[in-house]
């Protein structure tokens, strides 16, 4: 416990005990934490949320959610319950009922996780009386969600905890929560990595060289601010392109943005030494050819992208039902619908192609053309890019959210018939 807790920063510390008695904020009925990446925010609040649980309460509910229990439980709990059993807590998980006992000094309270992911989320936690919630990344979860678990929290003394970092300046929590915390009561502290005293400086550098633009803004400056330019700036750099590796790559991957009147973009992936590069590509446009292609056709360019490659696996835009049966019936590639979150496919992109663990080969033309045209659409109040030159874009995308990091478990499926 104390190779993890050496020191605490005074905004961490105002965190850990803004809810005692003898504090000059333990009026206020929630706390708002958002700021920069990897600013300790999150680690603190948890901590503070578990042991206040125990100053106010005894044998009461409270409620632990994230945009998925999965990423909660990576976030959150697994971090704390070392650092909480060294500080005595009996700490037990219940893990088919997504709940976590906790036991103290003869007191003993529980706690439930919620995923928030979508709007249909709000139904999950309906029902249940809490003493208090507390939301990690509540800039990623709906609304509805969000104030469906509030009004849970119907015991006296219950209070709201929130931490995330920024999103744009027109979400609904920036204008409703953190515009407005002393009209809330909220206590709203901002944290940049400065925040943390276990970030090393040679690790903060690191963070500022993997983002650019408005992420480096939001997730460095820990700023809420407007998308605006090129979605990916960096990429105006001729040292961002390299040659295709010499030699046979290890793995094989192709990804698809797939179009029947708009453009079909595929590129085909190998990896060597844990970088992914994007070898070839395919990219069709029927306006520009002045016809349109079948799935047939696509699969058949499909075949002569990977030639003799064997590919692990073709991750396909999730919305061309059509071409994925094409390919499964013909049984020699497996085929699996790609992740579809824009904004963080395309964090993950900038991410990667910042840090070298996805490399774009020069030969791909049109990937190259689509990164100097790709632009966030500065006429919307949320982050999107403008729906144009952005086919080979999707598919990078696609490539980086669902197949880059999960090479060796990703599993799919191809069905012969």
């Amino acid at each position: 416990m104390t190779a993890v807790i050496k020191r605490f920063s005074k905004k961490q510390f105002r965190v850990m005990s803004w809810w005692h008695r003898c504090s000059a904020d333990c009026t206020r009925d929630a706390i708002i934490c958002d700021g920069a990446v990897r600013s300790g925010k999150t680690f603190c609040m948890s901590l503070s949320f578990v042991v206040w649980s125990f100053y106010a309460f005894s044998g009461a509910d409270f409620a632990l959610c994230g945009k998925t229990i999965r990423s909660l439980r990576r976030n959150m709990v697994t971090p704390i319950l070392p650092v909480l059993r060294g500080l005595g807590f009996d700490c037990e998980e219940k893990l088919s009922q997504n709940a976590l006992i906790v036991r103290f000094g003869g007191r003993q309270n529980r706690f439930y996780l919620f995923g928030g992911k979508d709007e249909s989320s709000a139904s999950l936690i309906q029902g249940i009386t809490l003493s208090g919630v507390m939301f990690d990344e509540v800039a990623l979860m709906p609304r509805s969600f969000v104030e469906q678990a509030m009004a849970r929290c119907s015991v006296s003394g219950s209070r709201f905890w929130f931490n995330c970092n920024p999103e744009h300046p027109e979400h609904w929590f920036y204008l409703e929560w953190i515009k407005q915390a002393e009209r809330k009561n909220a206590l709203y502290l901002h944290f940049t990595m400065d925040d943390n005293p276990a970030l090393s400086p040679r690790v903060k550098r690191r963070y500022e060289s993997l983002y650019s633009g408005v992420f480096y803004e939001r997730f460095v400056l820990g700023k809420w601010v407007a998308v605006y330019g090129a979605v990916y700036p960096f990429m105006a750099d001729e040292k961002m392109y390299c040659d295709v590796p010499e030699g046979t790559l290890e793995d094989y991957t192709v990804s698809c943005d797939y179009g029947t009147v708009n453009p079909t973009s595929m590129g085909l992936w190998g990896r060597r030494g844990g970088v992914w590069y994007r070898v070839a590509e395919y990219y069709y446009d029927s306006r520009r050819e002045g016809r349109q292609r079948t799935d047939e056709e696509h699969y058949d360019a499909l075949c002569r992208l990977a030639g003799d490659k064997k590919l692990r696996t073709v991750v396909c835009d999730p919305s061309a039902a059509s071409f994925m049966e094409v390919i499964r019936r013909h049984g020699k590639y497996s085929v699996a619908p790609a992740v579809n979150n824009v904004v963080n496919g395309i964090r993950r992109v900038s991410q990667a192609l910042r840090d070298g663990s996805i490399k774009i080969c020069r030969g791909c033309a049109d990937a190259r053309r689509e990164f100097q045209l790709y632009r966030w659409d500065s006429e919307k109040n949320a982050d999107a890019p403008v729906k144009q030159n952005d086919h080979a874009m999707d598919d990078i995308r696609y490539f980086a959210a669902t197949a880059m990091d999960g090479a060796d478990a990703f599993v799919a499926f191809a069905a012969e018939r």
